[in-house]
């Protein structure tokens, strides 16, 4: 099943790589005052878009990954903690699960979602990227 307000063709498979704190954090509706509940209320609001598509979701967060964050992944969901800390630590992460992903046909095409330009000009020229307000937008965010 193609992932909600998608159009594409039949069988075509992909996987969404979502730089979590870029997107949570895209809005100022006081998330930096419990980064942690923030950070779990998002990952849940992905779950809950999971349920109505077969796509591979990888949502990445920066360190440290709060343990009720963590136990939200599930089927077709993965969460995944940054292997470095600080800002931006996930972005690393990030660029290294696009460049598996084009080599190990986990999918016919890769979608990274960030506003990060940063991140965007460390990507594999195969992968998509999408920005934070417009999958807000597609999850109801």
């Amino acid at each position: 099943m193609a992932a909600a307000g998608d159009c594409r063709p039949a069988g075509e498979r992909r996987r969404w790589i979502i730089d979590g704190n870029n997107v949570f954090g895209s809005r100022p509706d006081g998330w930096w005052n419990d980064r942690r509940r923030a950070q779990l209320r998002f990952a849940q609001r992905v779950a809950e878009w999971c349920r109505g598509h077969d796509d591979q979701v990888d949502l990445v967060f920066d360190a440290p990954l709060d343990g009720r964050t963590a136990a939200v992944a599930g089927g077709n969901l993965t969460i995944h903690e940054a292997t470095r800390r600080g800002r931006d630590a996930a972005d690393h992460l990030i660029v290294e699960l696009a460049e598996t992903g084009a080599s190990d046909h986990v999918a016919d095409r890769d979608i990274v979602v960030t506003s990060d330009r940063g991140l965007r000009d460390r990507l594999p020229g195969s992968v998509a990227v999408i920005g934070a307000g417009r999958f807000r937008a597609l999850i109801g965010y």
